[in-house]
């Protein structure tokens, strides 16, 4: 008998077990785990693709995951992540051809600094790990991505799947903000989940206005507008340099969807972040009169807004529900700064960072898991606050300090945090050597579009942790990944 055959019969037999004694939906996941595996072995783009449309739906499916099944469901996608980067990894050494990349480097000089600060901070084994995790698991992806080098085919179809989830989600959040509360229930995460005293999904709060922010199947409005704010970007790119898209429509109809719905999601990291990468693409590289008149245009509208509206600045603060100008122009508020720095916000961290923080380990940090990242908050990991006589995070209870390159840098110290930043560097370039020296227009138009990403993903890494958030850091890697291989294929890199 032959081995698929064999497979399928053990599957099968396997899944009714597990249902008769069990329950039926325990076998319904072992089932869709042993195939995605499969895929895995098989298929490992395919993959690649089903992360990336499943990570933007994740917070909304796992409010309906049973409570016994949630550990599985919340660590499998990144299970098979790293499935996939082994079978990338194992395709490269069965292969004659050698696959370097620009961020080899700075990438294996990152691992060793990290590994010399668990080291010299003589850290568990196990705390060490996850915060290892927290820190690497995305950057991996775009090693697999060039490994595994995709079709030019392959890499049009994810993106147009891409867009068109964009497109529904930036509709979703427009109803969302015309139907109100009773959709926010329902989109709205579940409570926060446990697995012993390891915090799987921390509890959602909602602190704003049932109905004033949108977020979709996101969870969160700065999720949404990150997304957004990726996918618009993206979008631009190909707009400038696909004047024969056959999908061109589609994607002015992202533009008219997404943009309102980046501005109901009331976040100043999607706004500054968009804004910002744009203002590279259109204003700066491709020297757009109509964005420069914008621009103009916009100053203006808000210098008028300042002088005749009556609003003061400096006294502005964060309420629930408040007006987009207002939500604007209270980014710059000395009442807001003054608020969050007493309140141990964010500000409160990018002061007392380099102050306290860096200069008690100064070149290797503290170690991976022990201070403003994710995993601190997942082991609820006191060790370098108390040390420091610092509050543990955001409030003085949440561990991270919404801050990705603070956190980096005081976890993995000035020489991570160098490291780090000339991987990003290196995107960039490559980025810019692919957009100019390549002749095909798909290749230029996710090569400028990816560079307005990488100065958007810089600005929301240092807003909040976004370089550790599934919905949108697993994106990044991803099409820098994808930037790289139409480079290579381009002969420019």
């Amino acid at each position: 008998m032959k081995a698929p055959a064999l497979w399928i019969i053990f599957t099968t037999a396997l899944t009714i077990v597990l249902a008769v004694f069990l329950s039926p939906i325990t076998a319904l996941a072992v089932l869709i785990g042993i195939l995605c595996f499969g895929v895995a072995l098989l298929r490992p783009l395919w993959i690649l693709a089903g992360l990336a449309l499943y990570f933007p739906l994740e917070p909304f499916v796992l409010k309906f995951v049973p409570d016994h099944l949630f550990v599985y469901a919340r660590f499998f996608p990144e299970v098979l992540l790293y499935g996939v980067a082994g079978v990338a990894i194992v395709s490269v050494l069965a292969s004659s051809r050698r696959t370097c990349t620009p961020l080899d480097l700075p990438f294996a000089l990152f691992l060793v600094t990290m590994l010399a600060s668990i080291v010299i901070n003589l850290l568990p084994p196990e705390t060490a790990l996850l915060g290892a995790r927290q820190i690497l698991r995305f950057p991996i992806v775009y090693f697999a991505a060039v490994y595994l080098h995709p079709s030019r085919t392959f890499m049009k179809r994810l993106t147009i799947a891409l867009l068109a989830l964009a497109l529904a989600e930036a509709g979703l959040g427009i109803l969302q903000a015309i139907v109100g509360e009773r959709l926010d229930t329902l989109l709205f995460p579940s409570e926060g989940r446990f697995f012993g005293e390891l915090t799987l999904a921390p509890n959602a709060f909602r602190f704003w206005d049932p109905g004033s922010r949108v977020f979709a199947t996101l969870g969160r409005y700065d999720r949404l507008a990150t997304f957004l704010s990726f996918a618009l970007l993206l979008g631009a790119g190909i707009l400038y340099e696909m004047r024969h898209l056959v999908h061109r429509f589609e994607l002015r109809a992202l533009f008219l969807l997404g943009l309102p719905a980046l501005v109901l999601t009331y976040s100043r990291s999607g706004w500054f972040g968009f804004v910002l990468g744009f203002l590279l693409i259109g204003f700066l590289l491709k020297r757009d009169m109509r964005v420069r008149v914008a621009l103009v245009t916009f100053l203006l509208f808000t210098s008028a807004y300042v002088l005749f509206s009556g609003v003061v600045v400096s006294r502005l603060i964060d309420v629930p529900r408040q007006g987009v100008a207002e939500r604007f122009f209270e980014a710059f508020s000395l009442s807001r700064w003054q608020g969050e720095y007493y309140g141990l916000g964010r500000l409160f961290w990018i002061v007392n960072t380099p102050l306290h923080v860096v200069p008690a380990a100064p070149l290797f940090g503290h170690g991976p898991g022990q201070f403003g990242g994710g995993a601190v908050l997942a082991l609820r990991n006191t060790r370098v606050y108390d040390m420091l006589g610092l509050p543990f995070g955001v409030g003085g209870t949440e561990g991270y300090i919404d801050n990705n390159w603070l956190s980096l840098w005081g976890e993995t110290g000035t020489l991570g945090l160098i490291f780090y930043l000339w991987m990003f560097a290196a995107l960039g370039a490559l980025a810019a050597r692919t957009w100019r020296g390549a002749h095909d227009p798909f290749a230029r138009a996710m090569a400028l579009g990816f560079m307005g990403i990488i100065v958007a993903m810089s600005i929301h890494a240092f807003l909040a942790s976004f370089l550790e958030t599934r919905t949108l850091a697993y994106h990044f890697w991803l099409y820098g990944g994808f930037v790289t291989v139409l480079g290579r294929k381009e002969g420019v890199l």
